[in-house]
């Protein structure tokens, strides 16, 4: 454990800083699970989005050169006039435990070799140079590496509201470490202590997600949606895998896991992440057979999701209480691949003595290139900016470019000026209507936030259904989102705390259930989105507009896309609307029908 670390000794264990005369950080997040970059100018954050937006490869891994480009054509700039690229992740941290583990285990071994020729743990600057497409010797940017947790953590905090708040990252695992906590105050970040691998928050939900038959990379958010439709039967067998008796750590009981002794390397070179099997032979002995990925759900299968994450909520919401206890604070700021467990966030404020909450819409690895960033920009002694208030962060699109993708697609459109668009938008989700709404900036992180959406009416119950059979091709016990007036909230839902990355579950009141169906969970719940004029002013005159037709400030909303990344491009979007059973599209200003436009 770590005592008393700043953020300024955690950017000088990775370059030394001579001077604080610098403006331009790169933040990299490259041979990781959803690369990304994200591109800060005098502290602005000016750009940030995943690769997978651009190569169209879930969770895309290989390095960001995409992301990368938008980034700096975003803001004007070259490769060349980059002044810190700042790398999430350090081969250097925790090196003794690492070579420990490399030396002691198969899974260590296998994972060195995999990853020892990778450019990403190269220190020669000429490396990154090659790969940013600047001739050698010529890149005057300084590279430094951040920790992965310290990236995490920096990409809350720092993008937060908070002048002083406690921090909290919990992820699988990165540089040895799965979980770590401390303090930010200002411009500097206290470490005060942390859960090394292979014990992992991540690697619990992860491990059974697999027992559960659900072997994707990211699928953790379906074994979500499905354990509202459980009953916690299987918790004391849960609390024997994950162990934890108060405070601030926890443990796994390492005979249900194959992680910490013989767990294939997960690919890291391109494409999407594949992991071998976590789980061991004794969680069968334990919970009875895994469930094969074509074999059909049943109860038993329900009641380990929802035990699994009660257990999670148990542990999670225990760790938040002690951190509020030992710091005294009010405020709590949250990143990691855990943090993106909505359903445990939307209890934090009820059950952990903290009163505002802050999680990072890109709160999984990918936000790590953002939290390098600013753990660089701070270490150079500059202030902090205006704290994140929205998510539209990645590529947005003119009319013309709009013009020409539905030209080239046959779409037939009309465009219409700003009243009449969200006028005649409300009045087709008030029919039925499926609607895709391609506007401004690409969100960053992993939800549709209202620029990359495709919304419906939330009165219609059979909504669910049409847009799984129609659209999205989903499991019928995942979820769908409310997006609502963020004046509206507390007339809907039991907690009126902001969501506006769409990052909280609360519960809807039980008086307006069958008023929104079609976004309320089975267990009376819903993962909402707060609109704030401020933050998106066409989306929320949409909702006020829908409101106005029909006295409901809500709408449902999910990722413009079928089963491929969020479209980021108006052709990807028009490529959606014609192979899918859409019945709108929107893009910016221009009105499109499946039928042709209406007089």
């Amino acid at each position: 454990m770590r005592l008393g670390l700043t953020a300024g000794d955690a950017a000088d264990t990775l370059a030394p800083l001579r001077d604080v005369d610098m403006t331009v950080v790169l933040g990299i997040n490259a041979y990781h699970s959803s690369a990304s970059a994200a591109l800060l100018v005098d502290g602005e954050l000016v750009a940030a989005a995943e690769e997978e937006r651009f190569t169209r490869v879930k969770y895309e891994v290989r390095f960001p050169q995409e992301a990368i480009a938008y980034c700096l054509a975003e803001a004007g700039l070259e490769p060349g006039d980059v002044d810190h690229l700042a790398i999430a992740g350090d081969p250097l941290a925790n090196l003794i435990r690492k070579a420990w583990f490399v030396m002691a285990t198969r899974t260590g071994r296998r994972m060195a070799r995999h990853r020892a020729d990778l450019p990403a743990l190269m220190r020669a600057k000429e490396a990154w140079a090659e790969r940013l497409g600047v001739a050698p010797g010529t890149l005057r940017a300084r590279v430094h590496r951040v920790e992965h947790h310290i990236a995490h953590m920096a990409s809350a905090f720092y993008a937060s509201p908070f002048d002083r708040a406690a921090v909290l990252s919990l992820d699988g695992f990165g540089d040895m470490v799965s979980t770590m906590w401390g303090v930010g105050e200002g411009t500097r970040m206290r470490v005060l202590g942390e859960v090394n691998f292979p014990h992992s928050l991540g690697i619990f939900y992860l491990a059974l997600t697999q027992f559960l038959g659900f072997h994707k990379y990211g699928d953790e958010y379906k074994v979500m949606g499905l354990s509202s439709y459980g009953e916690p039967e299987y918790l004391d067998e849960m609390r024997d895998v994950l162990r934890h008796d108060g405070g601030l750590g926890f443990s796994l009981d390492m005979g249900f896991f194959r992680h910490g002794r013989e767990m294939e390397p997960m690919n890291w070179r391109e494409g999407s992440p594949r992991m071998g099997r976590m789980w061991g032979d004794r969680m069968v002995r334990r919970l009875g057979p895994a469930r094969g990925a074509d074999e059909p759900l049943e109860d038993r299968h329900r009641n380990l999701a929802a035990s699994m994450q009660r257990r999670l909520e148990e542990v999670v919401l225990s760790i938040l209480r002690s951190l509020h206890d030992g710091t005294g604070l009010d405020a709590v700021a949250l990143a990691g691949g855990v943090a993106l467990n909505s359903v445990v966030n939307g209890k934090i404020r009820a059950q952990t003595g903290f009163r505002d909450v802050f999680v990072q819409p890109a709160a999984y690895d990918g936000g790590t290139s953002l939290g390098a960033a600013y753990q660089v920009h701070h270490s150079l002694g500059l202030p902090r900016t205006a704290p994140m208030e929205h998510a539209y962060y990645g590529p947005g699109f003119d009319e013309p470019a709009c013009r020409r993708a539905l030209e080239s697609a046959g779409v037939a459109y009309r465009r219409l000026d700003d009243e009449e668009l969200v006028a005649r938008t409300a009045e087709a989700l008030d029919r039925g209507a499926v609607v895709g709404w391609f506007q401004g900036r690409m969100e960053w992180g992993p939800r549709a936030l209202g620029n990359r959406s495709i919304l419906v009416d939330p009165r219609r119950p059979e909504m669910k259904d049409v847009l799984n059979s129609r659209i999205k091709h989903r499991e019928p016990f995942r979820p769908f989102a409310p997006s609502i007036l963020e004046e509206a909230t507390g007339r809907y839902f039991e907690d009126d705390h902001p969501s506006p990355f769409m990052l909280m579950v609360y519960n809807v009141r039980k008086e307006k259930r069958d008023e929104i169906p079609s976004p309320t969970h089975v267990d009376g719940t819903g993962r909402l989105q707060t609109v704030r004029p401020s933050q998106n002013p066409r989306y929320h005159a949409l909702i006020g507009a829908f409101e106005a037709r029909t006295g409901v400030p809500v709408v449902l909303n999910t990722s413009f896309n079928e089963n491929e990344p969020i479209c980021c491009t108006p052709t990807e979007a028009v490529e959606t609307f014609r192979r899918t059973r859409m019945d709108v599209l929107v893009l910016e200003n221009l009105y499109a029908e499946r039928d042709g436009p209406r007089a």
